[in-house]
């Protein structure tokens, strides 16, 4: 008899017949076990922002338990630039629930991303893994609700230009094959990232086409259903893995660099949040946006500058946010508002029966699905530390809620229709135009990431030296009129994180 896990595209799941978030270290050494599996890789995401790997071969069941069980060793100074040679050795240990058959191998080959734990045995408090479980803890215990999230993973895929069924310039939105030639790619990316876990809403073709002179661009987006931020974070890593495996097997570039070329659509990671308690989603409440969401909005937009300093970390970021595209500069917020900081996206609250009138024969019923209500951050770029952006953004929703007049300062900001013809400029603060800038705004709003001991110093001092060290306040003007040079910045940035 088949049973609910029968078809999950995760074959650990299939073979285990249990969720991910219940595997046991017992659970891996039967499917390694049960599968004839000679190959086990730890990954983990370092300083850079980048997926690592730790290889090993199994050579028995008392080898296998060992590593599962103890990690192992790796020199912390290597993959955190702010850590000392003199005290940098770390453990890494594997977290179960993120065990994945690697879709890529020929051999079978178990991948499972791990944790960093200093010489004491403690979790690395510098390590953004740990500061985003840091954050999260702290928001359900002071709160008593439980906040989810997701990411909408924007990307180009660039080609050589063959001229066959070009694309229109910058009309590429939700193309279909073959004017969006890599849809396909798209499809098995979707397919991938199931089975390493990820749970995705859909994916499709984006804004962005356009042409390089030989070289063809291509924008696409996956995006991904909210659920625990710690995950929500893994499946961002591991699909941008999976699409650049993806690409170099197909001989293709492809990048989530914010900026690609001037004029042209900038590529964005935007992060949906909803709140719940006791299991119930409360972003709306008769259905309006509740008081606990819009106090979180405006904790969201106080904090916005500095957040800057963790979701657009490279100077390209600052030529994506820029007036008169989709990308936010202004600090507001409004209801399907795509050139705001923080939209409320159209939702589904049950007043029109949309099922039953295009489909006018058939009875269908249906029910109110505010559960499916989110609010959207739309400022981060593909440059973006995962893990500290996620914690800034629970840090900041916890700021608003606590925060004496948030809700009137949501009305304040609240903004209908284009901000840049509607709305007089001198009205609404500016996002900072350079890493310089966003370095500032979160020297000077630093206190509130410390607090609670969930952002270390360390590592804010050391995010406003490296920010600070591009020395980019003018970098705009200096482009100006100057492709060649635009263009050498590019792919300079190309490979961000």
């Amino acid at each position: 008899m088949e049973s609910i896990f029968s078809f999950n595209p995760n074959p650990l799941v299939r073979f285990l017949q249990k969720p991910a978030e219940l595997f046991t270290r017992e659970d891996l050494i039967k499917f390694v076990e049960g599968n004839h599996i000679q190959h086990l890789n730890f990954r983990y995401v370092a300083g850079d922002g980048r997926l690592k790997t730790l290889n090993f071969i199994i050579t028995g069941h008392e080898h296998l338990e060992n590593v599962l069980t103890f990690g192992e060793r790796v020199d912390g100074s290597s993959l955190f630039p702010f850590m000392e040679t003199g005290n940098s050795d770390l453990y890494v240990v594997p977290r179960y629930r993120t065990a994945f058959v690697n879709p890529f191998t020929e051999e079978p080959s178990l991948e499972i991303l791990c944790s960093f734990f200093d010489h004491e045995g403690n979790l690395l408090e510098l390590s953004p893994e740990y500061v985003l479980r840091k954050a999260i803890s702290h928001f359900r215990e002071t709160t008593g609700l439980n906040m989810k999230m997701m990411g909408e993973l924007e990307y180009y895929v660039n080609s050589k230009n063959e001229g066959i069924f070009p694309p229109t310039d910058q009309k590429g939105y939700h193309e279909s094959e073959p004017f969006a030639k890599y849809e396909g790619m798209r499809k098995e990316a979707l397919r991938l990232i199931a089975s390493c876990g990820g749970i995705i809403k859909y994916g499709h073709s984006e804004v962005g086409n356009f042409t390089l002179g030989d070289e063809a661009f291509e924008q696409h987006e996956i995006e991904f259903l909210p659920t625990d931020p710690e995950f929500a974070a893994d499946q961002l890593i591991i699909a941008k893995w999976v699409l650049r495996m993806l690409a170099e097997r197909r001989k293709v570039e492809i990048s989530f660099a914010p900026k690609i070329t001037v004029g042209k659509a900038g590529s964005g990671l935007h992060f949906h949040m909803l709140i719940e308690k006791n299991g119930t989603n409360i972003v709306l409440e008769n259905g309006k946006l509740s008081a606990t969401a819009r106090s979180m909005i405006a904790g969201i937009l106080d904090l916005a500058d500095a957040l800057t300093a963790f979701g657009n970390t490279i100077p390209t970021s600052y030529l994506r946010l820029v007036p008169n595209q989709e990308a936010p500069t202004k600090i507001c917020w409004g209801e399907r508002n795509r050139s705001a900081l923080v939209r409320v996206p159209l939702g589904w609250n049950g007043k029109q029966n949309m099922a039953a009138k295009a489909n006018p024969e058939i009875k269908i019923a249906m029910k109110s699905t505010d559960s499916r209500q989110t609010f959207e951050f739309r400022v981060p770029d593909g440059s973006a530390q995962i893990h500290l952006i996620m914690a800034g953004l629970i840090v900041a929703s916890l700021h608003g809620i606590q925060m004496p007049g948030a809700t009137e300062m949501a009305d304040r900001l609240y903004v209908e229709g284009n901000i840049f013809r509607n709305i007089p400029s001198q009205q609404l603060q500016q996002l900072p135009a350079s890493c310089v800038e966003s370095a500032e705004r979160l020297q000077a709003k630093r206190e509130i990431f410390e607090k609670n001991g969930i952002f270390p110093e360390r590592l804010i001092d050391f995010t406003i030296e490296s920010l600070t060290a591009f020395q980019d306040r003018n970098l705009s003007a200096e482009l100006a009129g100057n492709p060649g040079a635009t263009r050498d910045l590019v792919i300079n940035y190309i490979h961000c994180q």
